[in-house]
């Protein structure tokens, strides 16, 4: 949880919102690339967000593979395996550009500028807040409100809950080095999985009736849930598709513009299965679930 705190706003302005420990760049359309990765749920919110809000036009997007070593991410899935824009190989690359004794973890989502190289910024929570507030002037006609000024102070309640307890809740568990640790995690979660379960009786989304940030942020633990926590994370007191609110709001998530097509199962699969070596030595990666659950009707709305 320690990243590079630089922001990209508006001017290079001090933002309205969040701390200021880096430095502030400007907001410049074709200056960044944000380089993620299909498998991470962290980098799935700053692909999904950039695509909700039209954004592809002004900030570029390197996708790198599913797997990593202790090194760094890499542009697996690119011709000759380098992105063909920054033309590296591995992410760390960038990181190091700017950092040349950069020791820290080499995590995505990450925006690079362009011209230099170098990153500028791995703070994943802000990424996708400032695609928001920073980068107003360049959203489609469309774009939805995801931070709705008169529900900011309840969201930003209920998306630190969704954080602490579920997006990190299935990690605590599935990294859990003893038996009361893994009880504790356990409990956490699903203490906050029933809230939730409530919380979805009574409206369609977490905030209301529109979609959300907090939405963006809780769908990319849920579209891994049963493909992953629950059996690899021994997350496993029922399936996603056992709790009838919450797979029937995971699955109108899915099926809204923005958010399935962004979801490659495989991917996720392989990262989980094959670089967690330490829970799953093995590596072998499992054939189901299938997918195409998924694309039943929900029923809400």
């Amino acid at each position: 949880m320690n990243y590079v705190p630089d922001r990209i706003t508006q001017d290079g302005r001090r933002p309205e919102h969040g701390p200021v420990e880096g430095e502030l760049w400007p907001v410049e359309p074709g200056r960044y690339r944000l380089v993620a990765a299909a498998a991470c749920p962290w980098a799935n919110r700053a692909i999904i967000v950039r695509g909700l809000l039209g954004l592809q036009d002004v900030i570029s997007m390197g996708l790198t593979g599913p797997t990593h070593d202790e090194r760094s991410w890499t542009f697996d899935l690119d011709e000759g395996g380098r992105d063909p824009v920054l033309g590296y190989e591995r992410l760390q690359e960038a990181y190091l550009k700017r950092f040349p004794d950069y020791s820290r973890g080499i995590t995505v989502p990450a925006m690079v500028e362009e011209s230099s190289g170098e990153l500028v910024t791995n703070d994943f929570p802000w990424i996708t807040h400032d695609f928001f507030h920073e980068w107003r002037d360049f959203h489609s006609a469309d774009a939805p409100d995801l931070w709705p000024t008169d529900l900011r102070e309840e969201m930003e309640e209920v998306m630190k809950r969704v954080f602490t307890e579920v997006n990190n809740g299935v990690y605590r568990c599935g990294f859990a080095g003893d038996q009361e640790s893994y009880q504790d995690a356990y409990d956490r979660l699903w203490t906050a999985m029933d809230w939730l379960e409530e919380r979805l009786a009574s409206r369609r989304f977490l905030m209301g009736d529109a979609i959300t940030e907090a939405d963006v942020r809780l769908f990319t633990t849920l579209a891994r849930f049963d493909a992953v926590y629950h059996g690899h994370f021994k997350a496993n007191r029922v399936k996603l598709t056992e709790m009838p609110q919450l797979w029937g709001y995971a699955r109108d998530l899915f099926q809204t513009a923005g958010f399935g097509e962004t979801i490659d199962f495989a991917q996720i699969k392989t990262h989980y299965y094959v670089v967690h070596k330490d829970i799953n030595p093995t590596q072998v990666v499992p054939a189901g679930p299938e997918p195409d659950v998924w694309l039943e009707p929900h029923g809400r709305g």
